[in-house]
């Protein structure tokens, strides 16, 4: 395996592979000079002995529960490689690095288009290469999986067939941010969402004496049994009984008592449409104030009963009275100085009705024309405001975020300090009140009324950002939710442990978005399709899309055979249309229009043709693949 990058999720891609996968990995990074940003894990562990002076906190372990392996060497148990250092991968660079051998090559640079040129690069060096790429641009992505697998296809001398590699493209922005978005709502799930399926993982707390707990599709979790106490792990990988049991069975889930549980649910659901006002013209009710509308309706009023009125005097017809109304309206009737007096009055009155049309009409056209004019600026926060998430920082991560969050309809206001950001023009497409501002600074939060608000989500790219900004949020409202995002996963972890030992009755989250990314990233290395991963507490439990055929654990056993505690469990069976699993009696148990047959009954046997979705651990991911036994070689 090669892994070329410029950032920590580098390092940690290439940690994933040694220690879960216990693969032979090549790490090509720039030298120690012209790094984006280096390794962090020494740095972390000072800045976390550093919270727990700062706050007196009593914090019982160390937060390297999960290193990241450092930069060089082993990496971890069973796994081998090297490090190169290099500014750019150019073609002699990746022929060093063993690319023309390798069986897969990660390029993760921070800019898409030196992961774009490398790749080709690469392509050409090896057709049959497993080549996962970190892109930003997903429309461009799509373009470029595409034109690299036609490529290696053409290369191999034919068709899929052939023994052609593919290619993956990935972001680690879209990786993270369902995670990041649901941690910051109460009652919102983690979520894994990929062409229109959407599975929710759904924290809940121990039952009550009496009472059945619901395991929805299964319960894919047990919580910590230490999640109530401030100094726990929160698990950690070296938690042990106290920590998360991933993927328990039905034995270990009816023995636990008081502990909470992660079931998962199906979600039938592809997003809300935006609103017409988000884009293009505004609605007719956002165009003229509530005022303006009431005296449009007034006067109307005051139409229909002059009509009505000349009706009534001249016998005419309604339409008749109402025309002539209307030219008596606008002064372009004649004067009824031969009619009656009944006729006059009603032709005064029309006249003075008329006059005040004017006015009214002139603040429309001006209201109309202010309206389009903010629609294309930043809107400030509303007056009342309360109940949103301020969310600080619109960059890569921060962008999807956003989107993610008005995808669900959760009100939200933003802090930025670059008027010239990425995500300034995601929040005025979607008319979101953007707050520009350096966070750091006295009044910023203040104007984005963090005094009323659900949570704080601190995803900027600087640590010392995030943590002074939550650090000041807490002062200003003790309980206030908040999850920030923190380059490193080690001290991720001495942040969460410290803030949450000085404030044991907030809600607090730190994440790393290497921490979150790099599994999906290591498992799409594997060769297989990584569906989305979902955090559980300091763990991660992914969902991946495989073939049955060529896997012993699952071919030709049954679905209740197949599942192992703790390592993997089938949730789903992929069929085609107007096909249905052996036991699905009724229609609704059939294929559905995600063609994924959920509630499989453990007597299925799974067919070497069957593509199946299941939930598996990083270790019981990198079992179920196969590749360690043929690592086990002498040297």
């Amino acid at each position: 395996m090669v892994v070329c990058g410029d950032d920590g999720l580098a390092h940690r891609l290439a940690a994933e592979l040694r220690g879960v996968y216990r693969e032979q990995v090549t790490l090509v990074v720039p030298p120690s000079g012209r790094r984006v940003r280096q390794p962090v894990v020494g740095r972390a562990r000072a800045a976390s002995a550093a919270l727990r002076d700062m706050v007196n906190a009593a914090v019982n372990r160390t937060g390297n529960s999960d290193a990241t392996g450092g930069t060089g060497g082993t990496g971890g148990p069973g796994g081998t490689g090297r490090e190169l250092e290099a500014t750019e991968p150019t073609e002699d660079v990746l022929a060093d690095a063993g690319v023309e051998r390798a069986t897969a090559l990660a390029l993760v640079y921070d800019d898409d288009e030196t992961n774009i040129r490398a790749a080709l690069t690469a392509r050409r060096l090896n057709p049959r290469l497993q080549l996962v790429l970190r892109l930003y641009n997903r429309r461009l992505g799509q373009h470029i999986e595409e034109l690299l697998d036609q490529s290696a296809a053409l290369a191999s001398g034919g068709g899929p067939g052939s023994g052609s590699g593919s290619t993956t493209v990935l972001s680690d922005a879209d990786t993270a941010a369902p995670a990041l978005a649901a941690t910051a709502l109460v009652g919102t799930s983690k979520v894994v969402e990929t062409d229109g399926l959407l599975l929710r993982a759904v924290e809940r707390n121990p039952p009550r004496p009496g009472e059945v707990a619901d395991p929805g599709l299964c319960t894919l979790a047990l919580l910590s049994a230490t999640s109530n106490d401030p100094a726990g792990a929160d698990g950690s990988e070296d938690s042990g009984e106290n920590g998360p049991q991933l993927l328990p069975d039905a034995a270990a889930v009816e023995a636990a008592t008081g502990r909470g549980t992660v079931a998962l649910e199906q979600v039938s659901y592809s997003g809300p449409p935006l609103p017409a006002g988000r884009a293009g013209v505004p609605a007719f009710g956002e165009l003229f104030s509530r005022r303006l509308r009431w005296s449009l309706a007034g006067l109307a009023a005051c139409v229909v009963a002059l009509a009505v009125a000349l009706m009534v005097v001249t016998g005419d017809h309604p339409l008749h009275a109402t025309y002539v109304t209307l030219l008596d309206l606008f002064s372009i009737n004649e004067p009824a100085h031969n009619a009656d007096i009944g006729r006059q009055i009603l032709q005064l009155l029309s006249g003075f009705v008329g006059l005040l049309l004017l006015p009214v009409l002139l603040a429309a056209v001006l209201e109309a024309l202010g309206t389009f004019r903010s629609a294309s600026t930043l809107r400030k926060p509303p007056r009342g405001l309360g109940g949103h998430v301020v969310l600080l920082g619109l960059g890569k991560i921060g962008t999807r975020v956003l989107t993610r969050l008005r995808e669900m309809d959760i009100p939200v206001v933003c802090v930025e300090a670059d008027p010239e950001a990425r995500g300034m023009a995601t929040a005025r497409r979607l008319r979101v009140p953007v707050v520009l501002g350096d966070v750091t600074q006295e009044g910023v939060l203040e104007a984005a009324k963090i005094h009323r608000a659900h949570s704080l989500l601190a995803l900027t790219s600087v640590d010392t950002t995030n943590l002074e900004a939550v650090l000041y949020a807490r002062s200003v409202r003790s309980r206030l939710r908040v999850v920030l995002r923190l380059y490193d996963d080690d001290f991720a972890t001495a942040v969460y442990r410290t803030l949450r030992a000085a404030h044991p009755r907030a809600l607090t989250r730190s994440r790393s978005v290497t921490h979150l990314a790099a599994p999906s990233f290591a498992g799409a290395m594997m060769g297989r399709q990584i569906l989305g991963a979902i955090p559980v507490e300091r763990r991660v439990l992914l969902f991946a899309a495989v073939e049955v055929a060529g896997h012993p654990q699952l071919e030709g056993k049954t679905v209740g055979e197949a599942f192992r505690a703790g390592a993997w469990r089938v949730l789903a069976l992929e069929v085609s249309d107007g096909e249905r699993a052996a036991g699905a009696d009724s229609p609704s148990e059939g294929a559905r229009e995600s063609r994924l047959v959920w509630e499989l009954p453990d007597t299925y046997v799974l067919r070497g043709s069957d593509r199946v979705v299941l939930a598996a651990t990083r270790r019981g991911l990198a079992e179920l693949l196969g590749r360690r036994a043929r690592q086990q070689s002498p040297g």
